[in-house]
């Protein structure tokens, strides 16, 4: 079984020792209760507006298809099986798709923006079979490396002296796949175990997952009694999203920085997908803001980033752009945006937590963030594929 390194495994939002973390541990994103301040109980406030109508204020589950445990930080999704055109097993969970049908009969996320994925080796060809299993054309995982990130020295841990992605995509790999004989319709479809059998996972049904199998952010994954199906239990990620807590999976990422630092499978081929182009016509990608130097310290109300993260406080807190119900352009490729704050930003004590977009689009737009290396404020030319699962306000 992989060996975990605890003082060397960063996992992005789920600092994890042998897997057992919450994505919740810190209470940095759980909102308090209404109560508090109040002179009357808990107990005597009514439903949240959200169980009224999804797009107010309130806790909402957008990914719908499986069971979220937010005091965890889990979800358990359906597991599906499928195969390489050689016969080699493929596991794989769905979370989000182009076909707003089948995402509302499923309680997949409906993304619009999927549809211009299709771009270059960015979504995989499959097809789906008279035994309703998809036979995909392409793309292999290697499970069995060990996910290491050194953080830095000194106050600054980010970036990392060292990094090695736990799982590793071939070239063909991406986690998009279009259904070729089914409508031509784009799916997110994560790989979390690839050429093994039902038997050999079975054994994870009670038992820890060896991560030389699986996804590293399995928790727990047991297939069916015909091999054909199954649950999976996949940890969580916390952050922001136009100032409301959320909680995303994060599962693939197209370079190595990102795959080991999120402790996700390397997808080479989501590099064919153009950044940069945020909502403009034909774009797949939707931001993500993450942060370099935010203030640190366990339990600071203030704590954000990855100098935070890489030193064992925590989730990095990122923030994503527009989510469903908030927003329309939501999208699972999330495209890197990360940003430093200036020396004149820190001076002037202007650090502080940032928890949605335009807060940071107007601190870059005076000069307080920039890239890490001094330049003007974009992206960083990484896809990280991490589909929203949670909203708590």
């Amino acid at each position: 079984m992989k060996k975990v390194q605890s003082r060397i495994l960063i996992l992005s939002g789920l600092i994890a020792i042998l897997g057992a973390s919450s994505a919740l541990a810190d209470a940095d994103v759980q909102p308090a209760p209404p109560s508090i301040g109040a002179d009357v109980p808990l107990t005597y406030f009514g439903p949240a507006p959200s169980t009224v109508n999804p797009n107010l204020v309130g806790p909402k589950q957008l990914l719908n298809s499986g069971k979220v445990d937010t005091d965890k930080g889990t979800i358990t999704l359906p597991l599906y099986r499928g195969k390489l055109g050689d016969g080699r097993n493929v596991w794989y969970v769905l979370t989000d798709t182009d076909d707003k049908g089948n995402a509302d009969a499923l309680g997949l996320n409906y993304s619009a923006k999927l549809t211009y994925s299709a771009v270059g080796r960015a979504a995989r060809n499959a097809v789906l079979g008279k035994d309703g299993l998809l036979t995909f054309r392409s793309g292999t995982v290697d499970f069995s490396p060990e996910v290491k990130v050194v953080p830095g020295t000194g106050p600054n841990t980010f970036p990392p002296t060292t990094f090695e992605p736990g799982a590793v995509g071939d070239a063909n790999y991406t986690p998009l796949i279009k259904v070729i004989n089914a409508g031509n319709h784009i799916y997110n479809a994560p790989i979390v175990s690839f050429g093994t059998s039902a038997d050999d996972l079975s054994k994870f049904c009670t038992a820890a997952p060896d991560f030389s199998l699986v996804h590293d952010k399995v928790v727990n994954i047991c297939p069916s009694e015909n091999g054909n199906g199954g649950t999976v239990t996949l940890k969580l990620t916390s952050g922001f999203s136009f100032a409301k807590p959320v909680l995303y999976l994060s599962l693939d990422a197209s370079d190595a920085l990102p795959a080991a630092m999120e402790s996700v499978t390397l997808a080479p081929a989501l590099k064919d997908i153009t950044v940069g182009g945020d909502d403009s016509a034909f774009s797949s990608i939707e931001r993500l803001f993450a942060v370099t130097n935010g203030p640190t310290g366990k339990g600071n109300p203030q704590r954000q980033g990855f100098n935070s993260a890489l030193s064992n406080e925590g989730s990095p807190l990122n923030v994503l752009g527009g989510i469903p119900t908030v927003a329309t352009d939501y999208s699972p490729l999330w495209d890197l945006n990360v940003a430093t704050w200036t020396k004149d930003a820190v001076d002037k004590n202007y650090r502080s937590r940032v928890i949605e977009e335009f807060q940071i689009l107007g601190l870059a737009e005076q000069g307080f963030l920039t890239k890490p290396d001094g330049t003007p404020f974009g992206s960083s030319g990484f896809i990280v594929n991490c589909p929203i699962v949670w909203r708590f306000l």
